[in-house]
């Protein structure tokens, strides 16, 4: 799957605490040693406010990523098959 890292956000906050941490509460998911990129060996640093590389979905979602693809902006990011996409919107998550 495709994405888009959206920048920017880094003052946008949630009771889990980080962006890693919404990621773990709600991915149902272990969190992987590597970043979510298909072939980035780096350590997953982040949870990154991405967009599905997608003219119908515009919906923010969170991704663990590493720093580097963190900051990459404009490109799409390939990432791992299978990686939860959990959404950034915290009046479905954890705001309820």
């Amino acid at each position: 799957m495709k994405v888009k890292n959206i920048n920017g956000t880094s003052t946008i906050t949630c009771k889990c605490g980080s962006r890693l941490n919404h990621w773990r509460n709600f991915s149902g998911q272990l969190l992987h040693s590597f970043c979510s990129e298909v072939t980035c060996m780096q350590s997953s640093e982040v949870g990154a406010h991405v967009q599905k590389d997608s003219a119908t979905d515009k919906s923010w979602y969170i991704v663990p990523l590493c720093k580097e693809h963190n900051a990459r902006t404009g490109d799409s990011i390939n990432i791992i098959e299978g990686i939860n996409l959990v959404s950034a919107n915290v009046s479905v998550t954890c705001g309820k």
